[in-house]
């Protein structure tokens, strides 16, 4: 005599105590929330917000940061200084988004002590509306 497939709660069929297709889909759900969870712990590291970026632009700007705390200077990034105000520095992450940073030395100078700061990672329609740092 055939076995009979049951119908389950949740409306699917199958054979089993189980409903194993919305047993998957709960495993899956779980993995993709601890995945999700682990991603938004590495942002207490950071040492500005960078949370509402896109995850390409958080982990290149994460790169940047990187070398600019390991003395790399910020050119190599192509970054550059504002003409309005040369404490400023503009480094590009994407063609989408700049990291502004602040030289905080006293003359500005070329010397090897890396005196910059990083402020904000904004998007580039932000950053040509208004002045940074302003």
């Amino acid at each position: 005599m055939p076995r009979r497939k049951r119908k389950f709660s949740c409306g699917h069929r199958g054979y089993g105590q189980i409903c194993h297709k919305c047993e998957q889909e709960e495993v899956a759900f779980a993995h993709k929330k601890a995945q999700k969870q682990k991603w938004q712990e590495t942002f207490a590291d950071d040492l500005i917000d960078l949370q509402g970026l896109p995850k390409n632009v958080v982990l290149k700007a994460r790169r940047i940061l990187t070398g600019l705390e390991n003395r790399c200077d910020y050119r190599q990034f192509r970054g550059k200084r504002l003409r309005h105000d040369r404490f400023i520095i503009s480094i590009p992450v994407t063609r989408d988004y700049r990291l502004i940073c602040r030289d905080t030395r006293a003359g500005g100078g070329r010397d090897r002590d890396q005196g910059i700061t990083p402020e904000a990672v904004v998007s580039h329609e932000d950053y040509n509306v208004c002045k940074p740092g302003k």
